[in-house]
């Protein structure tokens, strides 16, 4: 099949995170000759000939559907659920691991098929797969291959979600001088937060972006109480020059105004990698490097000592649209890209 072929089958497998069975099985039973080895609702595919080691990444599952079933071509794109995320990646992936100028080239390949990568960070597959995988630890280069818009993206920011709380007292509503209404306590602290906007920070040329981003918020138990709780979650991204434990003290501070902040998950910055003369070819043969200002499984990676970067032939802004879609020729040239890397 073709490149776009193969996207259309991808997409065609439902896969929302929780149900990766179906394209695990497909995956595994087309790549069959190349010894997969399924662990939970990953596998990872590919033979070790004792040449140095490249691993490729991409997640199976996608968000649930909006309506975006089948998949179909249209006007140079390829339009889907998961079409830019991350199934063309998949295919591009596939296309790698089925090549004989590849197999035959300087690296071994293992191409990693995972599952769980689009809900909680506890349900994430990789983390098993390179448990289990102790090969995996071996490679000199790891490409995730998210979404990138074609561009080589190093590092990754951080993330940090806190629970911020405002407390009052209780009080009908028509005597509010009885109590404190805790929605309104956090008027200047959320109007603070509104007006924040981003800040740029350049880490090795790089510009990376630090956010504070009020996402949910939830207060009141009737519309004639003053309500005596205010909670709302802060999503904050950070560059990678920063550790956890120093976002999450800028965190504490951005809260100071509220009367409680608990900190519900967090997930490190990737640095970038240094000195990597694998990194230095493939930046050659793609041209554009920029930073990746969003959270990706190379945190995992470099977590375990691994240098990893992101390059992926889908758009980062199609991602989890309901009219989700990939250039054809994005993916083309990112399978160009890869070929003349490993081959």
């Amino acid at each position: 099949m073709s490149l776009v072929d193969d996207l259309v089958w991808l997409v065609d497998i439902p896969s929302p995170t929780g149900a990766e069975e179906a394209i695990r099985d497909a995956i595994a039973a087309r790549l069959s000759h190349l010894e997969p080895r399924t662990i939970g609702n990953s596998v990872v595919v590919g033979r070790r000939t004792g040449k140095p080691l490249i691993a490729v990444y991409g997640h199976l599952d996608t968000v649930p559907s909006q309506g975006n079933l089948p998949g179909r071509v249209a006007d140079g794109r390829a339009f889907g659920l998961g079409a830019s995320d991350m199934k063309g990646g998949l295919a591009v992936m596939i296309a790698l691991l089925e090549d004989p100028d590849v197999a035959a080239g300087t690296f071994d390949v293992l191409g990693v098929f995972y599952d769980g990568e689009e809900g909680p960070a506890e349900g994430n597959g990789l983390e098993a797969v390179l448990d289990r995988s102790p090969d995996l630890l071996e490679a000199e280069l790891s490409i995730v291959m998210e979404p990138t818009d074609g561009e080589l993206q190093l590092g990754c920011q951080g993330v940090i979600n806190a629970t911020v709380e405002f407390h009052g007292e209780a009080a009908h509503s028509a005597r509010p001088w009885l109590g404190e209404n805790a929605v309104t306590k956090a008027g200047a602290w959320l109007a603070e937060m509104h007006g924040r906007g981003w800040r740029d920070v350049d880490v090795a040329g790089l510009t990376f972006k630090e956010t504070f981003v009020v996402t949910t918020a939830a207060g009141g138990v009737a519309r004639n109480v003053i309500p005596a709780r205010f909670a709302l979650n802060l999503n904050h991204r950070f560059p990678p020059d920063r550790t956890l434990d120093e976002a999450e003290a800028m965190v504490r501070e951005m809260c100071a105004p509220a009367d409680l902040v608990e900190i519900v998950d967090r997930a490190p910055a990737a640095p970038i990698p240094e000195g990597n003369p694998h990194l230095e070819r493939l930046r050659g043969l793609v041209g554009v490097v920029s930073a990746k200002t969003a959270w990706t499984d190379v945190a995992r990676l470099t977590g375990r000592g691994l240098a990893a970067v992101n390059f992926g032939p889908g758009e980062v802004a199609q991602a989890h649209r309901a009219d989700e879609s990939a250039p054809i020729e994005g993916m083309e040239r990112a399978l160009g890209v890869m070929r003349g890397f490993l081959s």
